[in-house]
């Protein structure tokens, strides 16, 4: 019976200490993976946090970069290295993502511009400013462009999600998908004792590509703030559709880049016909997009999916060069 009472006793001890080991590991593997990519650029204070911000090259007008859900700035780095030797480039890390530190404020629109025309304010990046966003960040980018038009000169919306898409989409998504069915703490559990690590990171299939899979566990995913952040935008940014539908913005030179490759819509467990549906609403909402501006134009980035900033980079700083020469032709 002793021994029995041992054994378990054994048993109880090592089920306590795996999970604090495994957090252990992976603390030890983020300081490492950090280590090894120190943070670039600067922390900027906003009120109440800092946002991590990337300025390169200079003059005016300044190239802001807005980046999708989930992605941080280093996801930029390519189409801000091509643009800095003409203007200056402004990347960053929104509140709770990356390096930036997390924020007490609603992750609403309103809440993510205003921090950002904080940060380019407090490191005097030239006005005015054309802004680009990708994804979620083109939302944020419109929003932006309508609570400041003084200081914007130009819109680059790049896969951007439509003001339409979840009202159109619902029907659709009605029972949700595996790759968004996990809440935030389950997946910042799994990341906390090293899971997401497993198998070459086999859990991020579909959300994160193979060769970004370590940056983003040791830099973009990191703070314990990055899934719940990414659910609250989620949870939060119809307030920026109801925000941006129906904008007008006049004669602002606007650039709208839809991707040329569809969605791998069966990595996320949707069948080929709903797959198919999903696609067509969202290039449809690409081009209506096109009616925010008497001057937007569109571009197709045919060797794309939705992740341009990574598969197609020149597209965008060939967009963003052209609505900063059609500006500056305005003036």
């Amino acid at each position: 019976m002793l021994k029995k009472r041992r054994w378990l006793l054994l048993l109880l001890t090592l089920l306590v200490l795996a999970p604090i080991v495994a957090v252990a590991v992976e603390r030890i593997q983020v300081a490492v993976g950090r280590a090894a990519h120190p943070m670039p650029g600067q922390l900027v204070d906003v009120g109440g946090h800092r946002l991590h911000l990337i300025r390169q090259g200079s003059g005016g007008p300044t190239v802001v970069l807005e980046a999708g859900s989930g992605e941080a700035a280093s996801s930029w780095q390519t189409v801000a290295d091509s643009l800095a030797p003409q203007t200056t480039v402004v990347r960053y890390d929104r509140a709770g993502y990356a390096w930036s530190e997390a924020a007490d404020t609603a992750r609403t629109g309103e809440h993510v511009t205003a921090e950002l025309h904080a940060a380019l304010a407090a490191v005097n990046a030239p006005k005015p400013y054309v802004l680009v966003g990708h994804s979620l960040g083109g939302l944020y980018a419109r929003e932006f462009a309508q609570r400041y038009p003084a200081d914007v000169e130009g819109l680059v919306l790049v896969d951007a999600r439509p003001e339409d898409d979840a009202r159109r989409t619902a029907p659709l998504l009605s029972g949700g998908t595996p790759a968004t069915a996990l809440p935030p703490w389950i997946l910042a559990s799994l990341k906390a004792v090293g899971a997401l690590r497993a198998g070459g990171g086999a859990l991020l299939d579909g959300l994160v590509p193979p060769d970004q899979r370590r940056e983003f566990l040791d830099v973009t995913a990191a703070p314990w703030s990055y899934f719940a952040t990414k659910q609250r935008e989620a949870d939060l940014i119809h307030l920026t559709e109801d925000a941006v539908r129906g904008q007008n913005l006049q004669d602002l030179p606007v650039r709208v880049i839809a991707r040329g490759r569809p969605q791998d819509y069966e990595a996320a467990g949707i069948d080929a016909a709903t797959g198919a549906e999903l696609e067509r609403i969202w290039q449809d909402g690409q081009r209506r997009q096109l009616t925010i501006s008497r001057r937007a134009k569109l571009m197709v980035a045919e060797r794309s999916g939705h992740l341009v900033p990574l598969e197609q980079p020149g597209i965008i700083v060939e967009a963003a060069r052209e609505v900063i020469a059609e500006a500056s032709a305005s003036r």
